[in-house]
C-alpha cells in the first residue's frame, strides 16, 4: 500500500516550528524567490545552544537526525548520525551513548552525514520488500563513519522505512568503505560518485542505488587524493575538486601552503567508468613571466615571498588573490589509464610533478546554470585562522574562483578571483546554485575562528552580476545563520566533560536540484527554480546532533512541491 506522508509531514513541521526548533517568518514571498533578506551571524557562546535563524520567509523541517535508527542496520551501524562504538573505538558489543557520561565523558562516535544529493527515481526497493518507497529520495555518505556507509533518506517513507543504510564495503563484501565527503550522480555511468578527501587513501567510488548498494572503488582509474567535489559537465566529464590542507610555514607558521588541486576527467566511455580515461589538473600561467606555469614547491614558507611560485607569500599567490586580474589556464594530463595502466596512483603527487597549480583547500565547485557549461566557480576555504600571515591580500580568508572556458572539454581557459573572503565570510566550502545568478556559499571556518570573530558558521548568497571589488558592493546575503544544537554546545565545552567528537556545528551538504536523474538534470544543466516546479533544498547540521534540513517557504504546505 502506497503510504502518503505529506500532510502528516506538513503537520509535524508546524510542530517543529512552534517547539523553536526552527526558525522563519512567514510572509508573502517576493518576485525573486532567492531574494533573501540577511539576518545576523550567531554568535559563540560558551554553553549556549542557539537555533538556526533563516531569512524572513524561509523555515526549515529536519527530514533526519543523527539519532534516527536506521531501517537495516549492521551491527556496528545502528542509527542515521551515530555509531555504536566511542571514537577510537571499535568494539560494537554495547552501545555507547549519544551524549557524555560520567565518569568516563566518553559518547557514541559521530559519523558526520555529509554532501547531499537529491534523487527523484522509481521502483526502488529498500530493506522491507512489501513497502513502497515512493519517488523522492536524498543519497549521503558519512564523514567519520567506522567503517564508513553510505545511506538513503527516503522523502516519502513513514519513520520506520525513513533511513535506509546502502553499503559499508565494497562489492567484495569486506573491504570498508573509506569516509565520504563529497557525492554526486552520474547520469552517463548510472552510478552515484562518493569521494574521500584522504590525500594518502582518498578518490572516488561508483555505487548503484539498489539496496545493498554495489560499491566500486575506481583508485586505479582516477587516482588516490584528497578528493571532495565532484560533478558531471555536459560532455560527461567529471569535474573534481581536492582538499588538503599544506603544511604551516616556517616563518609563517600560522599560513599553510596551496596543496591542493582541481581535476578533470575525460572517460574513455562515460556509460562506464571503469574503461579508465585522462585524469587531468588545472594549471595557471604567471602574469609575471609569461609562459611560467604557477606551480608547487616545497619551500615552507618565505619571510620576503621573492620566490616565484605558489608558496605562502609568492608574488603569484598574491595576484592569484586579487581582484581583477585575469589568468591563462590549460588542463595537464596527469595519467592516462590507456598508457599507464589501471594501478591506483597517487593524483596530487602527479599533478605537482605535472606543474599544475595549487590552491588554499580549494573544496567545492559548480557550474554556473544557463552558461553551458563554460562557467565553473570553485571556493578555496583558506587558513581559517585570523592570525594567519596570507591574510589580507594572500588567500588567508579564502574566496571564490571562476574559471570561463570556450567548452567544458576546452584545454584552455581563463581565470579570475570572483569574491576575495575576509573574517565574516571565510573558510567556504559546499556550492549550489539557487537560480541562473544567484549561488550560495557555506562557511566551514571551525572553532577556532568561531571564537576569534564570535560568531558561529553561516550560509551565504552571491550574485554573479555583482562586481565585488567595486566600492560600495553589497556584502553577500546570510540567510542561514547557523546556531548550536546541545549535543555540540556539550562537544564545544570540551576539557574533562568530553572525549572524543567535533565541537561548534557546521554547515554541509548545501544542495539545491530538482532530482532528475537524466543527462540532462546534472547541476548546471536547468536554471533552477527554487521551491517551484519540484525544486528542494537541503542542508545538514553536521557534527552535534547531525540533523539534515529541508529549507521552504514559511507556507509549508508547498514543501516538495511539483507544480
Amino acid at each position: 500500500m502506497r503510504i502518503r506522508t505529506r500532510s502528516a509531514a506538513a503537520l509535524a513541521a508546524g510542530a517543529l516550528a512552534a517547539a523553536g526548533l526552527t526558525t522563519g517568518v512567514v510572509s508573502a514571498w517576493p518576485g525573486d524567490p532567492t531574494d533573501f533578506a540577511s539576518v545576523p551571524a550567531q554568535p559563540r557562546t560558551p554553553g549556549i545552544t542557539l537555533g538556526n535563524v533563516l531569512s524572513p520567509g524561509l523555515t526549515e523541517y529536519a527530514v533526519a537526525q543523527g539519532s534516527a535508527k536506521l531501517e537495516n542496520g549492521a551491527p556496528c551501524v545502528q542509527y542515521y548520525g551515530y555509531d555504536v562504538h566511542v571514537p577510537g573505538s571499535s568494539d560494537c558489543s554495547a552501545q555507547a551513548p549519544f551524549v557524555p557520561l560520567q565518569p568516563t565523558g566518553q559518547e557514541a562516535n559521530k559519523t558526520e552525514p555529509d554532501k547531499n544529493t537529491y534523487l527523484r527515481l522509481y521502483g526502488q526497493t529498500g530493506a522491507d520488500p512489501n513497502y513502497d518507497y515512493g519517488s523522492r529520495f536524498l543519497f549521503q555518505g558519512h564523514e567519520t563513519g567506522s567503517p564508513g556507509y553510505i545511506t538513503r533518506i527516503n522523502l516519502d517513507a513513514d519513520a520506520a522505512h525513513r533511513v535506509t543504510l546502502l553499503a559499508t564495503t565494497e562489492q567484495n563484501g569486506t573491504t570498508p568503505l573509506p569516509n565520504i565527503d563529497g557525492s554526486t550522480w552520474d547520469p552517463w555511468a548510472k552510478r552515484l560518485l562518493f569521494t574521500s578527501e584522504s590525500l594518502s587513501s582518498g578518490g572516488v567510488w561508483q555505487a548503484t542505488t539498489s539496496v545493498p548498494s554495489t560499491v566500486v572503488n575506481l583508485q586505479g582509474i582516477l587516482g588516490i587524493g584528497g578528493y571532495e567535489g565532484i560533478q558531471n559537465d555536459s560532455a560527461g566529464n567529471l569535474w573534481i575538486v581536492e582538499d588538503v590542507g599544506g603544511k604551516n610555514g616556517t616563518v609563517n607558521t600560522f599560513a599553510k601552503q596551496p596543496n591542493s588541486f582541481v581535476y578533470r576527467f575525460k572517460p574513455v566511455d562515460p556509460t562506464d567508468l571503469t574503461r579508465g580515461g585522462r585524469l587531468q589538473a588545472l594549471q595557471v600561467q604567471s602574469l609575471r613571466t609569461p609562459g611560467r606555469p604557477i606551480a608547487f614547491t616545497p619551500s615552507t614558507g618565505s619571510p620576503t615571498g621573492a620566490q616565484a611560485d605558489a608558496d605562502i607569500t609568492s608574488p603569484d599567490t598574491q595576484d592569484l588573490h586579487t581582484y581583477g586580474r585575469t589568468f591563462a589556464t590549460t588542463w595537464v594530463t596527469l595519467h592516462d589509464t590507456a598508457v599507464d595502466g589501471t594501478t591506483p596512483f597517487n593524483a596530487n603527487a602527479a599533478a605537482k610533478a605535472a606543474k599544475a597549480t595549487p590552491f588554499k583547500r580549494p573544496e567545492n565547485g559548480q557550474f554556473q546554470p544557463g552558461s553551458g557549461f563554460r562557467t565553473f566557480l570553485f571556493d578555496e576555504t583558506g587558513d581559517t585562522d585570523n592570525r594567519s600571515q596570507a591574510i589580507p591580500d594572500l588567500g588567508g580568508f579564502g574566496g571564490v574562483q571562476r574559471l570561463d572556458q570556450a567548452s567544458p572539454s576546452a584545454d584552455t581557459g581563463t581565470l579570475r578571483l570572483f569574491y576575495k573572503g575576509d573574517e565574516a565570510h571565510v573558510g567556504l566550502d559546499n556550492v549550489t546554485f539557487l537560480s541562473r545568478n544567484k549561488v550560495t556559499f557555506v562557511e566551514d571556518a571551525g572553532d577556532t575562528l568561531h571564537t576569534q570573530r564570535n560568531a558561529l558558521d553561516s550560509a551565504y548568497v552571491l550574485d554573479t552580476r555583482v562586481d565585488y571589488s567595486a566600492a560600495g558592493a553589497p556584502d553577500p546575503v546570510r540567510f542561514i545563520a547557523e546556531g548550536r544544537d546541545p549535543s555540540a554546545t556539550i562537544d564545544a565545552a570540551g576539557g574533562p566533560l568530553v572525549a572524543g567528537n567535533e565541537g561548534d556545528n557546521e554547515i554541509t551538504g548545501i544542495h539545491a536540484s530538482d532530482g532528475d536523474a537524466s543527462r540532462g538534470g546534472i547541476l548546471g544543466a536547468k536554471v533552477p527554480s527554487l521551491f517551484h516546479d519540484g525544486w528542494r533544498l537541503f542542508w545538514t547540521q553536521q557534527h552535534g546532533d547531525n540533523t539534515t534540513w529541508e529549507v521552504v517557504r514559511g507556507d509549508t504546505s508547498r514543501r516538495g512541491s511539483d507544480t
